[in-house]
């Protein structure tokens, strides 16, 4: 198993329960406790977990309830900033495009936009099926997985898998933060997956992320922000202070 494809599962192990011993995440990804205890050491240096006797726990810096916030709480704090971008957004479809929604507040934002194209729009993402489910021209395809109840939306191998029978013209993704390195990070351990597959799918995809995710949270990487056809953000953001490799064709809509 690659190093950072483990030191990965290692952090979502301990995220998601909380804490764990090193006992526990060596049985669990069947390596040696010695391997554990470089990993957790590392990603201890890195703000990732914290180092407690015997094995690691979320930083106390990271709320648990700050990653399971309700979908209807965190789309009720919509800025004029969210729906600038995500008019934006609107404007990069055609009509006749297969369209990938994420499960984000402000690509869900993009919703009343699209309300009346003739587009085809794939989605784990209940929020939006039930905002689309009436527009006279759009079809939704739903994919399957298992119900995220506090934020709406279906996750899992189930949900992978179906992303991965489809094409997709272009994608619309949302994050928890962005660092300086252009790391695009997420919180959910189970969303993270669907983010990939999302981008993956796709010919095109796009992030919409506005000033505060910069850097924002997370502590898993979705991917790097040039795995992107572009970002969509709000003036008052941060590409200024992103340090991408100068050769990058990164594109940057600022609405």
């Amino acid at each position: 198993m690659l190093t950072d494809v483990r030191q990965r599962r290692v952090a979502e192990f301990v995220h998601a329960k909380g804490s764990a011993s090193v006992q526990e995440l060596a049985a669990a990804l069947d390596v040696s406790e010695a391997t554990v205890r470089r990993d957790l050491q590392h990603l201890a240096d890195t703000g990732v977990v914290e180092r407690v006797r015997g094995g690691a726990c979320r930083p106390h810096s990271i709320r648990p309830e700050a990653d399971h916030a309700a979908f209807d709480v965190v789309a009720g704090r919509e800025t004029g900033a969210k729906r600038r971008i995500a008019r934006a957004a609107a404007g990069l479809v055609r009509d006749g495009d297969v369209v990938a929604l994420d499960i984000g507040t402000t690509v869900f934002a993009m919703c009343p936009y699209l309300h009346e194209r003739s587009i085809t729009v794939v989605t784990a993402s209940l929020a939006v099926v039930a905002a689309l489910s009436n527009a006279p021209h759009i079809d939704l395809v739903v994919m399957g997985g298992v119900l995220r109840p506090n934020y709406q939306s279906l996750v899992g191998v189930l949900t992978e898998s179906c992303l991965r029978q489809v094409r997709v013209d272009v994608a619309f993704l949302g994050a928890a933060g962005v660092r300086p390195d252009g790391a695009v990070l997420d919180s959910t351990p189970s969303e993270v997956p669907v983010k990939r597959a999302m981008i993956d799918v796709s010919s095109r995809s796009w992030l919409l992320a506005d000033h505060a995710k910069f850097p924002g949270s997370g502590f898993l990487e979705i991917a790097p922000l040039t795995a992107f056809t572009g970002l969509i953000t709000d003036n008052a953001a941060g590409p200024d202070s992103l340090q991408l490799p100068p050769e990058t064709d990164l594109e940057v809509l600022v609405p």
